[in-house]
C-alpha cells in the first residue's frame, strides 16, 4: 500500500518558472500598454472625464479621436513584440508611434471624416420614407470603413516605415469584405472597448483597453495576413484579387 502511495502522481503540481515569467510578463505588457495609450490619449481621456454627455457633442470627440491612430499602432507594435517573447514594451510601443503617427493620423482623420458624413446622412434620411432601408445600408458603409481603417493600422504595425496607403487600401478593403465574419467580430470587439471607456474612462484604458485590443488586433492580423511583409498577396497587384490570394484561407 504505502509502495502504491508513493508511485501515485501528484494531482497538484507547481508550475514551471518559465511559465510564471510568461503569465508575469505578459501581464506586465498588458499593463504598460494602457498606461502608453492613456498617455498618448490624454487629451480625449480628459475631454471624457470633462464633458457628461460625450454622444451629444460627438463630432468634437471625431476630432479628437484622431490621436489614437498612432497609440493604436503603438499598441500593435507591443503586441507583436509579445509574440516574439519581447518584454521591451516602451521601446516597442515609441517605435511603432514613431514611425507609423503621419499615415496613422491620416487614416483616422479619413475615416473620422466618412464616418461623420454617414452618420449625418443617418439623421438627414431617417425621418423620410425611406429612411427604415437607408439607415442599415449606411450602417453598414460606416462598420466598413471603420474595420478597414481598423486594418490599414494593423498593417501600418507591422511596417510602417516603407508601406504606402495607396496601395494598401483596395487589398484592406477585399480581405475585409472576404472574411466579413471576422471582421464583424473585430469591430463588436472595438465597440465593446469604446463603450467600457465612455461609460468608466480611467477604469476602460487601464484595464480593459489592452485585452480588448489584442482581439481585435490577433483577428485582424489574422484577416490581412497575405498582404503583410511576407505573404502571398501582392499589394501592388490589386486587378487580380483572387488570383493572389486565393489560397490565403
Amino acid at each position: 500500500m504505502s509502495a502504491h502511495h508513493a508511485r501515485a502522481p501528484r494531482l497538484l503540481r507547481p508550475a514551471r518558472q518559465e511559465t510564471y515569467e510568461k503569465l508575469f510578463s505578459t501581464v506586465y505588457a498588458g499593463l504598460m500598454t494602457n498606461v502608453l495609450l492613456a498617455v498618448t490619449c490624454a487629451p480625449l481621456l480628459a475631454a471624457l472625464a470633462i464633458v457628461r454627455d460625450p454622444l451629444a457633442s460627438w463630432p468634437f470627440f471625431a476630432v479628437l479621436s484622431v490621436l489614437c491612430g498612432p497609440a493604436l499602432v503603438g499598441a500593435f507594435g507591443c503586441f507583436a513584440g509579445l509574440g516574439e517573447g519581447s518584454t521591451d514594451v516602451l521601446g516597442a510601443f515609441w517605435s511603432s508611434y514613431r514611425r507609423a503617427a503621419p499615415r496613422a493620423l491620416l487614416i483616422c482623420a479619413g475615416g473620422a471624416a466618412a464616418v461623420s458624413v454617414l452618420i449625418v446622412d443617418v439623421a438627414a434620411v431617417a425621418p423620410t420614407t425611406w429612411g427604415p432601408a437607408l439607415v442599415p445600408f449606411f450602417s453598414t458603409v460606416s462598420a466598413l470603413v471603420m474595420a478597414v481603417a481598423f486594418t490599414l493600422l494593423v498593417r501600418l504595425a507591422e511596417e510602417p516605415g516603407t508601406a504606402r496607403l495607396r496601395s494598401l487600401v483596395l487589398p484592406c478593403l477585399y480581405l475585409v469584405v472576404r472574411r466579413w465574419y471576422l471582421s464583424v467580430l473585430s469591430i463588436a470587439v472595438l465597440g465593446l472597448a469604446v463603450a467600457v471607456v465612455l461609460l468608466k474612462p480611467m477604469a476602460g484604458i487601464f484595464l480593459m483597453c489592452s485585452p480588448l485590443l489584442y482581439v481585435a488586433w490577433a483577428t485582424m492580423r489574422f484577416v490581412v495576413a497575405p498582404i503583410l511583409p511576407g505573404g502571398a498577396f501582392d499589394p501592388c497587384d490589386t486587378a487580380r484579387p483572387n488570383a493572389t490570394a486565393g489560397g490565403s484561407d
